[in-house]
């Protein structure tokens, strides 16, 4: 009996995905491209939107408390946008489970895309998935360390880049790259670049598939997303068994015991064992298998995109269930009415913003006060948010119909002239005569309106005038 100690956990196997070629594989190489290129570039975009406001295209502008994305400006009191974003985020996410497994897993993941990109570095430098094995094996030689230098520097670089490039999201990019370089820009900024080149080393190059099935959550949530209508890839069972090489293949299934399915999968999981949590559906077993099948002269699909409920229509010898009436079901048109609710809603709540943003404070301490000509007097805190790049005027009124006045603190005009791109705060007086009815009411309705004093736009604002109410 052995006096070894027993293991909790099986120590890890490294992977090495063999390189494959397919119409998923395209796929993959497509949506990644895209996808870096996006998030690579997008901070070098520049947008004119006037003088006194940042040129960047997107820009996360901490400082000042604004969101830029493209002629969209984001203010903090419009969160909402934000959130609403996120909800369809979640909910787009809950769509494409419900419909196709973990596709986002597989094709559109950070995680997925940086792994795929560290992979393509790593068979670069050390070769496929046979080469890179025997050099996993042999001990440490010339060969191996140069390689390894070769591929760890060529991962620095990539994490370095991704780093730096999310840092651009919240500065101007020109700016802050030339402050880096020249050791100007903020700690915050280093240290940030820092923990992200890190994260992505270690996530992209090293844990790869390991933060798919022990850190990320979605493997245990994504079950309550699926029914038997939801198309994830399998492997049909009913026609590649019993697996066998050899010439005589009458009592075979058409599956050959290749391992070519095994051997491309990023999860190194054996799909041919039923569905598995670790399968991040990306389709390069498919692509595998495929061109096995072509070789052997056997019909492509045994391993192919399926549903539960293809399993016994199959079985049963009927023809696959069309794709669309697995896709229209109610669970995909309740995600997909929700997403287009929310959609709209943001839409239309962007586009009817008000062009004049104001928000008027009664104080309360004191609520009035009683001049000394017997007059009632309240005050308001006023704030307009000036979206302009330069200075603004904004001219105040009240309603017509009511004999009471307005005055603005420091100023003989009734005009602000707001700074440009923030809120500007003026103190507000509105003074019922003696004798009116707003002086010996208790409440009255008031109407406060702003205008525009460029382009005319005008909006208002109801309050309430605290009066004496004897």
């Amino acid at each position: 009996m052995s006096d070894a100690p027993e293991q909790l956990y099986a120590p890890r196997e490294p992977i090495f995905p063999k390189r494959v070629k397919g119409a998923f594989r395209s796929l993959k190489w497509w949506i990644m491209g895209i996808t870096l290129g996006i998030y690579y570039l997008t901070p070098w975009i520049r947008w004119d939107r006037g003088p006194n406001l940042p040129d960047q295209a997107v820009l996360v502008d901490m400082a000042n408390r604004r969101f830029y994305f493209f002629w969209i400006e984001i203010w903090p009191h419009e969160f909402y946008f934000i959130a609403g974003l996120l909800i369809m985020a979640g909910l787009g996410l809950f769509l494409f489970t419900s419909a196709a497994g973990r596709v986002w897993c597989g094709y559109a993941c950070p995680q997925t895309v940086w792994t795929d990109l560290f992979i393509l570095v790593e068979r670069w430098v050390e070769g496929d998935r046979n080469a890179r094995l025997r050099l996993h094996r042999q001990n440490w030689n010339a060969e191996k360390i140069r390689k390894r230098l070769i591929k760890f520097t060529l991962w620095i670089m990539i994490a370095v880049a991704t780093g730096g490039a999310w840092v651009f999201y919240f500065a101007d990019a020109p700016t802050l790259l030339v402050d880096l370089v020249s050791g100007n820009a903020h700690p915050l900024a280093y240290s940030t670049v820092l923990v992200l080149t890190l994260t992505t080393f270690v996530f992209g190059g090293i844990a790869r598939e390991q933060i798919c099935i022990y850190a990320c959550p979605w493997p245990r949530i994504q079950a309550a997303m699926m029914d038997e209508d939801t198309i994830t890839i399998a492997y049909r069972d009913w026609r590649g068994e019993p697996r066998g090489k050899g010439k005589d293949r009458e009592d075979l299934g058409d599956c050959i015991d290749c391992y070519a399915c095994v051997n491309v999968c990023p999860m190194g999981i054996d799909i041919r064992d039923g569905q598995q949590m670790e399968c991040i559906t990306c389709g390069l077993c498919i692509d595998a298998c495929d061109e096995m099948m072509d070789k052997v002269g056997k019909p492509r699909g045994l391993i192919d995109y399926l549903a539960l409920k293809d399993e016994a229509y199959e079985r049963a010898g009927n023809e696959k269930i069309p794709v669309i009436k697995h896709l229209l079901r109610p669970r995909t048109i309740l995600y997909t009415s929700l997403w287009a609710l929310v959609g709209i809603a943001l839409t239309v709540a962007l586009f009817v913003r008000p062009k004049v943003d104001v928000t008027v404070r009664p104080v309360r301490n004191p609520t009035y006060v009683t001049l000394s000509d017997g007059a009632i007097r309240n005050t308001y805190d006023v704030g307009v948010r000036n979206r302009h790049g330069e200075e603004w005027p904004y001219y105040f009124s009240l309603a017509d119909g009511n004999d009471m006045v307005i005055e603005l603190e420091g100023s003989d005009k009734l005009v602000l002239v707001a700074p440009p791109d923030t809120e500007a705060k003026q103190r507000v007086y509105v003074v019922a005569p003696p004798g009116s009815e707003a002086a010996r009411t208790a409440r009255t309705e008031l109407r406060l309106w702003i205008v525009d004093g460029i382009t005319g736009d005008r909006v208002s604002v109801d309050t309430v005038f605290n009066g004496r109410g004897r």
